[in-house]
């Protein structure tokens, strides 16, 4: 019962900080956060911070990297050649995951942000998609793979993050929507 407690209280520190982090960033780039200055935020002392995270990237990189095993999760769930509508499907569960992870998500694709998690973020999706490609076309990537890739997943990163900074008007299905549209107009040139 004590260790459940003792859980219980790690994560509502672990929520609170990343809460706190997440505002800052609304305002100036995580490099420019001092521990001091976050830990003033949501009232708690430097010593419980330094209890989880050895200094601010740290924290950013504990929460990136459990960030992207969740995603990885969304993403591994499917596979193309047995999902009817792929990759609507995988589209609208992406786009649940950055609505379940919105204030984090925005801040983390900013311009506060971590440029190296944008990168990080490419290469998770770089090597799903090639796998489908692989899967799909039962043949290596075309010479225009990079190119189209590339240009796909700036767009989609660039789609993820105008839907999270304009306030998640749209729903997840709607953005699913229209983002495959998006994609399926441009895959004619690697084909």
């Amino acid at each position: 019962m004590k260790e459940k407690t003792a859980d219980r209280r790690i994560r509502k520190t672990k929520y609170a900080l990343k809460k706190g982090l997440t505002e800052l960033m609304s305002i100036k780039s995580f490099k420019e956060i001092s521990v001091k200055e976050l830990t003033e935020k949501v009232d708690l002392n430097r010593g419980t911070f330094y209890l989880h995270y050895k200094d601010i990237f740290d924290m950013v990189n504990q929460i990136e990297a459990e960030m992207f095993e969740e995603f990885q999760i969304v993403l591994n769930v499917y596979n193309p050649l047995n999902v009817t509508d792929y990759p609507l499907t995988l589209l609208e569960d992406i786009f649940k995951f950055l609505k379940e992870n919105e204030a984090i998500c925005a801040a983390l694709l900013s311009a506060n942000g971590d440029i190296a998690f944008i990168e990080k973020l490419k290469n998770i999706v770089r090597a799903k998609c090639f796998h489908d490609w692989n899967l799909l076309f039962s043949k290596n990537k075309s010479d225009n793979f990079e190119y189209y890739f590339n240009y796909m997943l700036s767009g989609c990163i660039g789609l993820f993050s105008e839907w999270l900074q304009s306030g998640l008007k749209e729903s997840p299905k709607e953005m699913a929507f229209i983002t495959r549209s998006i994609i399926i107009q441009g895959i004619n040139f690697i084909k």
